[in-house]
């Protein structure tokens, strides 16, 4: 059968409820320091072999970057939040588009070039990694517009599918936090030449319509308006992953803040919520989900589910300790100490800070910023 390639056990605390940040851990960081000084920095005379690359921002901009052969995805990460001044950076990743188009995350303590087979030709993005069961979790103005542009993306991609009149309304909001108050023509020509939805022609009326009743509403307001709306569907912030189960039925698995999500089509038919799982673990191309005896009873007390390629296995699992870390645990996870001489299993771990961790930060360290402005603004003065 092989050995178990990856396994993470998931640290419970009684009486947790989900979404929130009662949960022990380790912090793999000296005190004081952070991911971005504990990161060796490239070398100055490899400066002349960097190359040029970009990331596609989530306002449709493109950011050059540079690519060094010891440039980690951490640094990149780096160039993108100063470009950008975010302060709660830990909400995002980059993904980079793979031979096969599927979107990957870059991790963060590995080199980009062991990532990337062609650094300078390869296509990235920035895009939201966690998704907090609350908007209002989310302390900077800035930070919930760059959500709102998520949202944008995913209704564009259909990721997010949702009724006729909540793709309306969302698309009304994002038309108010990007070009303001209802104006028919400005609005007209913004639809024309931006796609929202792919069935947007057919829903044009409906759209101006919900945008009318929106008068005098900040783009403030608009965008968390959008995230309030978006939070309560059932597709908010969820990422495919195609499988089968043990009755080779074919479905998709995802992960939230609450656990790991079963789908069949668009629909939820299960959640095994992080209370309930004692271990994740990966063999080839299956995935293996351990229950707590409480749950399971004298029953099947281990669920398993087929992925397509070990590859994307890998992926899923990583993606899984990833949100369990970032949403239940306090502190990073300590990293498994490297053997001597053999070494078996995936060694992966979440290396940035918790949302826990996040939300101190920023109570505790960010200076009072002005209200992000908006280009049409600017433009209407």
């Amino acid at each position: 059968m092989g050995e178990i390639e990856g396994t993470y056990r998931v640290v419970q605390t009684p009486g947790t409820r989900l979404g929130t940040q009662r949960t022990t851990g380790i912090s793999t960081l000296e005190p004081g320091q952070t991911l971005s000084t504990a990161l060796p920095s490239s070398p100055t005379k490899a400066k002349n072999l960097d190359l040029c690359s970009s990331v596609l921002l989530l306002d449709g901009t493109v950011l050059p970057v540079e690519v060094g052969p010891k440039t980690t995805g951490q640094d990149l990460l780096s160039q993108v939040f100063t470009h950008l001044n975010v302060v709660e950076t830990d909400y995002f990743g980059i993904e980079f588009q793979t031979a096969q188009s599927q979107w990957v995350w870059l991790e963060p303590l590995k080199f980009v070039n062991k990532q990337l087979r062609k650094p300078k030709n390869a296509k990235m993005r920035l895009a939201v990694k966690f998704f907090p069961p609350d908007p209002g979790q989310l302390q900077e103005e800035y930070t919930r517009y760059l959500f709102a542009m998520q949202i944008k993306r995913d209704l564009a991609e259909e990721r997010l599918v949702c009724s006729d009149n909540t793709s309306a309304l969302l698309v009304s909001l994002l038309l108010q936090s990007e070009v303001g108050d209802y104006d028919q023509n400005v609005d007209q020509e913004n639809l024309r030449s931006t796609e929202y939805l792919q069935r947007q022609h057919s829903l044009e009326e409906r759209i101006l319509e919900c945008h009318r009743q929106h008068l005098g509403m900040s783009p403030a307001d608009a965008d968390f308006q959008i995230l309030e709306i978006s939070r309560r569907l059932e597709l908010y912030g969820t990422r495919f992953y195609l499988a089968s189960d043990r009755e080779g039925a074919k479905i998709n698995l995802s992960v939230s803040h609450m656990g790991v999500l079963v789908f069949q089509g668009n629909t939820k038919i299960n959640t095994f919520n992080w209370s309930k799982i004692r271990k994740l673990s990966f063999k080839r191309r299956r995935f293996l989900i351990k229950l707590h005896p409480e749950v399971h009873g004298p029953y099947q007390d281990a669920l398993e589910f087929l992925l397509p390629s070990r590859d994307m296995c890998k992926r899923f699992w990583k993606i899984c300790v990833e949100y369990h870390s970032f949403f239940r645990l306090q502190d990073q996870p300590k990293p498994k100490s490297k053997p001597v001489l053999l070494s078996r299993g995936s060694s992966f771990r979440y290396s940035g800070r918790t949302q826990k961790q996040l939300i101190e930060y920023v109570r505790d360290t960010s200076v009072k910023r002005p209200p992000y402005e908006r280009s049409f603004l600017s433009l209407r003065v």
